[in-house]
């Protein structure tokens, strides 16, 4: 389901680009890119050295070239990207929204393959090269979420890598019969990532959601991503019992505990034991800044040695009528909400959505540098900070040493 496609494709040389600095500022100097092989081969002044024969060549004009985004977190099965707008009609609570997509997915038919197809060719447009996408699984839509996605996945796999969670989003000891269509997922290859919700909040057995969990991860050799909503000392309790599933099941590095804010809202030992413990297991967090949860304080986890990635979470589906599919957009959110300004802080919000991301979903993080993975975009913008603050539409999108997307559109494989 997940990583680079092995197909070889045609060298590529991108030529005028600019490139950020070490604090997301504009290198002045054009340079040429030479791709081959999916990778970036070597970065040269422009003009200075030929391209290889049966090369294609692009022009970059001078735009800043940066690399592929990571969304390590969405739900591309619920989206209604591509459909006349739905106004929202959930209730306030979380309870509401599950109740809501689930009643809302059978009158509309979701998930959909068009819906799925037309957020995915979005991401890609928008420069996503990769993305972690939480798929539902109960006993009433049983696993045809996780065919639809993969089916569309496989079609796209040219232009954006996507890695499935199998993911109980009504629970999964309160759902009888979740837990056998979760092991089906994964003994089936269906799903890489093992899913988990609000052990305690939802399904008030934190020890056997997480035995559970952690059981099938290590059986299969699957990786765990749990939602935890849980807020305050009940999210950090459940913090802390993840830290110590993930030390006793040997999964270590294979982790990751979406929204999490709790790490944020206790008492500073508390915190700082959570912190170390993170760090320790090489658990990752990840956050998708929506509506008015608190921010992770990606600076401070930065320097306890935790990764954290970004994502989009909901994208104009039952839950919610926000989302662009834009991590640009989202790294914006993430940057402004944490009161950033300077092109430096920017570039560090910019970072948790590419190298924060890839880390989570046990990936290569893309970089423009020679040998990394050639998965990059084309902006028309003066370094990091204005790429973020403004969004442009992205120029080029390159996927495997390939050319994927031009000027907001996605190109036919």
């Amino acid at each position: 389901m997940s990583g680079s496609t092995s197909m070889k494709t045609p060298a590529l040389v991108i030529e005028r680009v600019r490139l950020s600095g070490a604090h997301g500022e504009i290198e002045r100097t054009d340079v040429d890119l030479h791709i081959a092989d999916g990778r970036i081969a070597q970065i040269v002044p422009t003009g200075s050295a030929p391209a290889a024969d049966g090369a294609e060549v692009v022009d970059g004009a001078g735009a800043l070239a940066l690399p592929g985004t990571v969304d390590a977190h969405c739900h591309v099965d619920k989206t209604l990207w591509g459909r006349p707008w739905r106004p929202h009609t959930a209730g306030p609570v979380l309870e509401d929204r599950i109740r809501n997509g689930e009643e809302g997915r059978a009158e509309l038919g979701l998930p959909a393959p068009d819906t799925i197809r037309a957020l995915l060719k979005q991401m890609i447009a928008t420069g996503t090269t990769a993305a972690r996408t939480h798929t539902d699984v109960d006993p009433e839509i049983g696993l045809a979420g996780l065919e639809r996605v993969a089916e569309a996945a496989e079609e796209l796999k040219h232009a954006i890598d996507v890695q499935q969670v199998a993911f109980p989003q009504g629970g999964l000891l309160i759902r009888p019969g979740t837990a056998e269509l979760l092991e089906e997922a994964l003994r089936r290859g269906l799903a890489d990532v093992v899913g988990g919700i609000d052990p305690a909040a939802l399904e008030r057995d934190s020890v056997r959601h997480l035995d559970t969990v952690f059981g099938l991860a290590a059986t299969y050799g699957a990786r765990v991503d749990i939602h935890l909503h849980e807020r305050g000392t009940l999210g950090a309790h459940t913090m802390e019992l993840a830290i110590e599933h993930t030390r006793r099941h040997g999964l270590a590095g294979r982790v990751t505990l979406s929204h999490a804010v709790a790490v944020a809202e206790v008492d500073a030992a508390q915190a700082a034991r959570i912190r170390a413990g993170l760090a320790e297991q090489g658990i990752s967090l990840v956050t998708a800044t929506v509506y008015n949860t608190p921010v992770l304080p990606i600076a401070d986890l930065a320097r306890d040695g935790v990764n954290v990635g970004a994502g989009n979470d909901g994208v104009r589906d039952l839950w919610g009528p926000w989302g662009l599919g834009d991590m640009l957009e989202r790294t914006h959110h993430l940057a402004y909400r944490s009161g950033y300004r300077t092109d430096e802080q920017i570039a560090r919000a910019f970072d948790v959505a590419v190298t924060g991301g890839a880390i989570a979903m046990g990936r290569e993080p893309a970089r423009i540098a020679p040998g990394a993975p050639a998965d990059l975009f084309l902006v028309g913008a003066d370094g990091i900070g204005e790429a973020v603050a403004a969004r442009p539409v992205r120029r080029l999108v390159v996927k495997n040493g390939a050319v994927v997307a031009r000027d907001g559109q996605t190109l036919d494989a």
